[in-house]
Protein backbone atom coordinates (compact mmCIF):
# COMPACT_ATOMS: atom_id res chain seq x y z
CA UNK A 1 0.00 0.00 0.00
CA UNK A 2 3.08 2.20 0.63
CA UNK A 3 4.38 1.74 -2.36
CA UNK A 4 1.87 3.06 -4.79
CA UNK A 5 1.32 6.18 -2.79
CA UNK A 6 4.91 6.74 -2.71
CA UNK A 7 5.01 6.14 -6.65
CA UNK A 8 1.68 8.69 -6.62
CA UNK A 9 3.70 11.80 -4.92
CA UNK A 10 6.81 11.05 -6.78
CA UNK A 11 5.22 11.33 -10.17
CA UNK A 12 3.36 14.26 -8.94
CA UNK A 13 6.24 16.14 -7.75
CA UNK A 14 7.94 15.11 -11.08
CA UNK A 15 5.06 16.79 -12.87
CA UNK A 16 4.86 19.96 -11.08
CA UNK A 17 8.50 20.90 -10.65
CA UNK A 18 7.54 24.76 -10.59
CA UNK A 19 5.33 24.61 -7.89
CA UNK A 20 7.72 23.04 -5.40
CA UNK A 21 11.33 23.77 -3.77
CA UNK A 22 13.19 27.12 -3.23
CA UNK A 23 13.25 29.72 -5.74
CA UNK A 24 16.17 29.90 -7.66
CA UNK A 25 19.09 32.42 -7.51
CA UNK A 26 17.40 34.18 -10.50
CA UNK A 27 14.06 34.70 -9.00
CA UNK A 28 15.12 35.29 -6.10
CA UNK A 29 17.31 38.54 -7.33
CA UNK A 30 13.47 39.16 -9.63
CA UNK A 31 11.58 39.29 -6.69
CA UNK A 32 13.80 41.08 -4.78
CA UNK A 33 14.25 43.98 -7.76
CA UNK A 34 10.79 43.94 -7.96
CA UNK A 35 10.15 44.27 -4.43
CA UNK A 36 12.53 47.57 -4.41
CA UNK A 37 11.31 49.13 -7.28
CA UNK A 38 7.85 48.69 -5.30
CA UNK A 39 9.22 50.13 -2.34
CA UNK A 40 11.16 53.25 -4.50
CA UNK A 41 7.10 54.01 -5.76
CA UNK A 42 5.65 53.61 -2.74
CA UNK A 43 7.99 56.04 -0.63
CA UNK A 44 7.43 58.85 -3.48
CA UNK A 45 3.59 58.30 -2.93
CA UNK A 46 4.20 58.83 0.96
CA UNK A 47 6.26 61.89 0.10
CA UNK A 48 3.43 63.27 -2.61
CA UNK A 49 0.57 62.82 0.35
CA UNK A 50 3.08 64.57 2.73
CA UNK A 51 3.42 67.27 0.16
CA UNK A 52 -0.19 68.29 -0.20
CA UNK A 53 -0.39 68.51 4.09
CA UNK A 54 2.38 71.25 4.10
CA UNK A 55 2.66 74.57 2.88
CA UNK A 56 4.03 75.49 -0.76
CA UNK A 57 7.24 74.44 -0.93
CA UNK A 58 10.15 77.23 -1.82
CA UNK A 59 11.43 76.47 -5.17
CA UNK A 60 14.32 74.29 -4.39
CA UNK A 61 16.98 72.76 -6.82
CA UNK A 62 18.50 69.91 -5.81
CA UNK A 63 21.09 67.31 -7.82
CA UNK A 64 21.05 63.65 -7.84
CA UNK A 65 24.60 62.21 -7.48
CA UNK A 66 25.32 59.55 -10.37
CA UNK A 67 23.20 56.47 -10.01
CA UNK A 68 25.90 53.90 -11.02
CA UNK A 69 24.68 50.09 -9.27
CA UNK A 70 23.98 48.69 -5.88
CA UNK A 71 26.77 50.35 -4.13
CA UNK A 72 26.21 53.86 -5.20
CA UNK A 73 22.56 53.27 -4.52
CA UNK A 74 23.30 51.55 -0.94
CA UNK A 75 25.58 54.54 -0.10
CA UNK A 76 22.98 57.35 -1.31
CA UNK A 77 20.12 55.93 0.52
CA UNK A 78 22.43 55.45 4.32
CA UNK A 79 23.38 59.31 3.42
CA UNK A 80 19.61 60.54 2.85
CA UNK A 81 17.99 57.78 5.93
CA UNK A 82 21.19 59.86 8.11
CA UNK A 83 19.62 63.21 6.55
CA UNK A 84 15.97 62.74 7.26
CA UNK A 85 16.63 61.28 11.14
CA UNK A 86 16.64 64.64 12.36
CA UNK A 87 14.65 64.92 15.48
CA UNK A 88 13.38 67.90 13.98
CA UNK A 89 12.16 66.31 11.62
CA UNK A 90 9.05 64.61 12.83
CA UNK A 91 6.84 64.94 10.18
CA UNK A 92 9.42 62.93 7.75
CA UNK A 93 9.34 59.91 10.31
CA UNK A 94 7.21 57.76 7.61
CA UNK A 95 9.97 58.68 4.60
CA UNK A 96 12.44 57.81 6.95
CA UNK A 97 11.24 54.15 7.61
CA UNK A 98 10.82 54.09 4.01
CA UNK A 99 13.77 55.09 2.87
CA UNK A 100 16.10 53.02 5.73
CA UNK A 101 14.43 49.57 4.60
CA UNK A 102 14.95 50.53 0.99
CA UNK A 103 18.34 50.96 1.98
CA UNK A 104 18.26 47.48 3.90
CA UNK A 105 17.47 45.95 0.88
CA UNK A 106 19.51 47.39 -1.65
CA UNK A 107 22.44 46.43 0.94
CA UNK A 108 21.07 42.51 0.84
CA UNK A 109 20.88 42.45 -2.88
CA UNK A 110 24.40 43.86 -3.35
CA UNK A 111 25.64 41.52 -0.83
CA UNK A 112 23.88 38.54 -2.48
CA UNK A 113 25.67 39.61 -5.82
CA UNK A 114 29.21 40.21 -3.95
CA UNK A 115 29.15 43.60 -4.81
CA UNK A 116 31.32 45.84 -2.32
CA UNK A 117 28.86 47.79 0.39
CA UNK A 118 30.25 50.11 2.81
CA UNK A 119 29.47 50.80 6.54
CA UNK A 120 25.92 52.86 6.90
CA UNK A 121 26.96 56.60 7.39
CA UNK A 122 27.07 57.03 11.68
CA UNK A 123 25.81 60.02 13.36
CA UNK A 124 22.88 61.82 13.16
CA UNK A 125 22.11 64.38 10.79
CA UNK A 126 23.14 68.06 12.40
CA UNK A 127 20.56 70.13 14.41
CA UNK A 128 19.58 72.75 11.63
CA UNK A 129 19.36 76.15 12.72
CA UNK A 130 16.16 76.45 10.12
CA UNK A 131 14.24 73.21 10.92
CA UNK A 132 11.81 73.81 8.03
CA UNK A 133 14.11 74.39 5.39
CA UNK A 134 15.38 71.26 6.05
CA UNK A 135 12.98 69.59 6.31
CA UNK A 136 11.57 70.90 2.51
CA UNK A 137 15.27 70.15 1.46
CA UNK A 138 15.52 66.55 2.89
CA UNK A 139 11.73 65.95 1.36
CA UNK A 140 12.82 67.32 -1.84
CA UNK A 141 16.41 65.34 -2.02
CA UNK A 142 14.84 61.76 -1.22
CA UNK A 143 11.73 62.43 -3.90
CA UNK A 144 14.52 63.64 -6.62
CA UNK A 145 16.36 60.54 -5.69
CA UNK A 146 13.91 57.99 -6.05
CA UNK A 147 12.52 59.69 -9.25
CA UNK A 148 15.91 59.48 -10.93
CA UNK A 149 16.46 56.12 -9.26
CA UNK A 150 13.41 54.33 -10.92
CA UNK A 151 14.71 56.13 -14.48
CA UNK A 152 17.98 54.06 -13.84
CA UNK A 153 16.65 50.96 -11.96
CA UNK A 154 18.76 48.69 -14.74
CA UNK A 155 21.17 49.52 -12.45
CA UNK A 156 20.32 47.14 -9.54
CA UNK A 157 21.46 44.38 -12.09
CA UNK A 158 25.27 46.01 -11.78
CA UNK A 159 27.04 46.29 -8.72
Amino acid sequence: MHVPLALLCVSVLMLAPGCTGLPTKGESLRNGIHSIINMAQTTLVHIRKLRTKLPVAPQIDVSSPSIEGLTSISRELGLLDRDLQSPLLELLSQIQADVSSLEGRVRSLALTLDCPVQARPKGEAGDDVFPESHLYLSLMKVQHYLEEFLLNKDKLKVC
